[in-house]
């Protein structure tokens, strides 16, 4: 008698995060970080997912990048997004998840890990390539 295989469950929330990091890797952006903000009991959003870029170009294709890996893993939109038009810093907006993609000298002015260091902090280490 064959046992049955068990299938995998999937956790949704792990996929969307997993196909937000995927889309800034396939970029090379840098410094990724993942804030888990459901424990802080004053958060906009349940996960900041934060990144960093040398140019306003790749912010541009680290943000499309994201966009387009999010809808292939979970078929998602953002509920909005902005800064496309100075790409200094785009902002992705999920409503459960936030992603934040900066240029390197416009993330370390607003150092947004300061007003959430109470959340839970998960560093992406850099990718290989």
């Amino acid at each position: 008698m064959k046992k049955e295989a068990k299938a995998k469950k999937i956790d949704p929330t792990k996929l969307f995060l997993d196909s937000v990091v995927k889309g800034i890797e396939e970029k090379k952006g840098q410094n990724i970080q993942i804030f888990d903000l459901r424990n802080t009991g004053h958060a906009v959003s349940d996960f900041f997912i934060i990144c960093n870029a040398d140019s306003g170009t790749q912010v541009d294709a680290i943000a499309y990048s994201v966009e387009h890996e999010v809808k292939i893993a979970t078929g998602e939109s953002p509920w909005k997004s902005e800064g496309f038009e100075n790409r200094e810093w785009i902002l992705i907006d999920y409503v459960n998840v936030v992603v934040h993609v900066f240029q390197t000298p416009v993330r370390e002015f607003y150092r947004l890990e300061r007003l959430w260091a109470d959340a839970e902090i998960t560093e992406i280490p850099a990718s290989i390539s």
